[in-house]
């Protein structure tokens, strides 16, 4: 896709969709583009284009950019043994203007080019141009006619919004062109901001209320507009933009902070966390249409919500557990999600949560995967059955003695080339493998879950004493950080992985996209925003009662079973065809949370996770965490917690990069904890501006860009 190629009234492109009657909905999509332009002078053909713009943001989910361009490259997540999108997560020589494709060494096709983001955005911002000029004569009806407006301004500033975020500058285009263009004015951030929040400012004053037009969570409505420009008001003044951003400081703060005001009054806070991802049940669930959400892409079982429309998130967070388990545990949707090992959490994601208190952690990782497939053989005399728990990930601490004598990783593995099968624990041999053994007593089995005799359904291991687990793994021995230490390749692929885009029903088959929207927004990252805006002006106090709101959600309530977990696997039991008491056999609803916290007794009390003051005296695992940065001072040290708090909160919500790159943290962090941003340094906050752009440009008299002139356009360090 070329710049010129779709500001040509390029809306043509675009999915023209269906209007819905009031039972269907409105995602049952019917693509075409057998209209030309005159389609959109009539009321029906504009509308449809007006609801063709929810498909635009359903791109940023359909493909690797998903994590390549959100997520790589940060303190939050490196990559596994598969090195599609190395070069966001690395940034080294081939995150460069030119794409990286297997024609200049990528070893895949699937490396996110940097062109992609800025040709898709450019889709959506053509058809919006058309809406804005046509709507006024084209509709008749007064609310028509202001939600086609609105919808198109929120669009509109929202593309420019993610164009500026990551390219720093961008083309501003706000007419509808003819013919071909291929001679455009390059922006300054300070005029790409402006127009970001001028549209976005627009929507909102446009938008007649809370319009539930589609279903809440999907129609864009005020509360929308106003979580994303507070969302643009706050990057603007932040550290990115302190070259010329002092004007705007005072007035942004404020206005932010009545967005956020606006916006969290529409969407009250579920209670229970795991409400927001873990209980997924299949399509239209109840948790697609929570109060806490504010924005989706929008997704469901309909055909044409397939490849660059579908949701292929299911992909990309699943350590690869049908290789390392031996083959215990093998892809499908007993499991709910597919193994491409693309994001491993780092030691920081780990340990930046209070493993005893903070609910989030147990409701996010995945500690337990139970056997859908029966390895045994007759040699072995320790077999496991099917349901019984094949791999564990015990989220230990690292001042945490209890494992140090023993061993973990896979000794269910084969040799190939020394021809040994290992079929048995008590077969293992060391010497072959890069692994360290599995962690067993002097039987070689498991030791006892604690109060072993109890049952998993009231928060226990095993009904088995001694059950032996074929697949086990810790972060910590001897204080040292061990997970990336069980190799079955170069790098690591065993890990607890997160479940924020489980789905169990699009996964059963491999090729299978997934059904669930993807939540874009929610109130709980806006009383962050405001927790954040509230510190830039001092108000340290008021700041500290927005995280206390945050933090409460996120304890553990009175009589709340600390072991019960859940995911998006559930969807599976509600598919038609699936069999229910394999689901029931291998969806282990249990995590390792005692194994984890060896020297917790059982218990049920609530806990507590509330600051008593702010900035100072912060919980020991954020000190630890401002300690290995060198922070101090009163507003570092309260930006650094709400960083960490936005990852015990957000963790993998597409969204790290970008605000590390508004912060000015992201090398301090990244260099911190991502031990692969090898590359990273002060020219990489901004992406290189794609040259399948810079070589289609022409200057006023047609001749092609200079050297030099080409260089003006590109971003610093490319």
């Amino acid at each position: 896709m070329k710049l010129y190629k779709y500001l040509i009234g390029a809306a043509l492109a675009s999915a023209v969709v269906s209007m819905p009657s009031c039972a269907e909905s409105f995602l049952n999509e019917e693509q075409t583009t057998a209209f030309d332009t005159d389609y959109f002078n009539t009321p029906e053909g504009l509308e449809k284009l007006v609801i063709s713009l929810y498909g635009n943001i359903r791109w940023h989910f359909g493909y690797e950019w998903a994590y390549g361009i959100t997520l790589y490259g940060t303190d939050e997540f490196t990559m596994g043994n598969d090195n599609t999108s190395q070069p966001w997560n690395e940034y080294n020589n081939n995150l460069a203007p030119l794409n990286y494709t297997p024609a200049v060494g990528a070893p895949n096709p699937n490396c996110p080019p940097v062109s992609a983001l800025w040709d898709e955005m450019y889709y959506g911002i053509a058809s919006c141009n058309i809406i804005l000029a046509k709507a006024d004569d084209v509709f008749s009806d007064p609310a028509t006619r202001d939600w086609a407006k609105a919808t198109a301004y929120f669009l509109r500033g929202y593309n420019y919004y993610r164009l500026t975020a990551q390219y720093g500058h961008c083309v501003l285009q706000t007419e509808p062109t003819e013919g071909v263009v291929r001679n455009f004015e390059d922006s300054t951030p300070e005029e790409c901001w402006e127009q970001v929040i001028s549209d976005l400012r627009s929507a909102y004053d446009t938008f007649q209320g809370e319009d539930d037009r589609f279903g809440k969570g999907v129609t864009w409505c005020k509360s929308t507009a106003a979580h994303w420009l507070a969302k643009a008001l706050l990057f603007r003044v932040s550290e990115r933009n302190d070259s010329w951003n002092e004007k705007y400081k005072s007035a942004d703060i404020e206005e932010a902070i009545k967005m956020c005001d606006y916006a969290i009054a529409q969407h009250p806070l579920v209670d229970n966390y795991s409400d927001l991802f873990a209980n997924y049940t299949g399509v239209n669930c109840p948790i697609e249409s929570t109060s806490e959400i504010i924005m989706a892409s929008p997704s469901n079982a309909n055909s044409n919500t397939k490849g660059r429309y579908g949701n292929r998130t299911l992909y990309y967070f699943h350590s690869q557990f049908s290789n390392y388990s031996g083959g215990w545990v093998k892809r499908g949707y007993v499991t709910g999600g597919k193994d491409f090992q693309r994001c491993v959490p780092t030691e920081y994601s780990y340990a930046i949560y209070d493993h005893v208190a903070d609910a989030r952690m147990w409701k996010t990782f995945r500690t337990v995967m139970g056997a859908n497939t029966d390895k045994s053989t007759k040699a072995d005399p320790q077999k496991i059955k099917l349901g019984d728990p094949a791999v564990i990930f015990i989220l230990n601490k690292k001042d945490d003695n209890t494992y140090d004598k023993f061993q973990f990783g896979c000794p269910a593995m084969v040799d190939v080339k020394k021809g040994y099968v290992k079929d048995s624990i008590k077969d293992y041999n060391p010497e072959y493998y890069n692994y360290f053994p599995n962690f067993t007593d002097d039987a070689g089995r498991l030791p006892a879950w604690k109060k072993g005799e109890s049952t998993t359904t009231d928060g226990h291991f095993t009904e088995t004493k001694g059950q032996w687990v074929p697949v086990s793994g810790i972060l910590y021995q001897n204080g040292e950080w061990v997970r990336d230490k069980f190799k079955s390749q170069p790098r690591c692929n065993m890990y607890a992985h997160i479940n924020k885009t489980t789905a169990g029903d699009g996964a059963k088959n491999e090729a299978d996209d997934s059904y669930r929207d993807v939540t874009m927004s929610r109130s709980g990252e806006t009383y962050l925003m405001r927790a954040e805006l509230k510190v830039r002006k001092g108000d340290y106090a008021g700041a500290m009662e927005d995280i206390n709101v945050i933090r409460k959600r996120a304890s553990w309530k009175a009589g709340e079973n600390r072991s019960y977990y859940t995911d998006g696997s559930e969807a599976a039991r509600k598919q038609a065809g699936a069999d229910v008491t394999m689901l029931d056999n291998t969806l282990l609803n249990i995590n390792t949370y005692y194994l984890s916290n060896p020297d917790l007794e059982w218990t049920t009390a609530a806990s507590d996770l509330q600051l008593k003051s702010f900035p100072d005296n912060l919980p020991a695992e954020d000190e630890a965490v401002l300690a290995t940065l060198g922070v101090g001072g009163q507003y570092e040290r309260a930006l650094h917690f709400i960083l960490n708090e936005r990852t015990r909160e957000l963790l993998g919500e597409w969204q790290r990069w970008e605000t590390l790159s508004r912060t000015n943290t992201l090398v301090l962090r990244g260099k911190a904890f991502n031990p692969d941003a090898t590359g990273l340094n002060e020219t990489k906050g901004l992406r290189p501006i794609p040259q399948t752009f810079l070589d289609q440009l022409k200057n006023a008299d047609g001749t092609n860009l200079s050297d030099a002139q080409q260089a003006a356009w590109q971003n610093p360090g490319y």
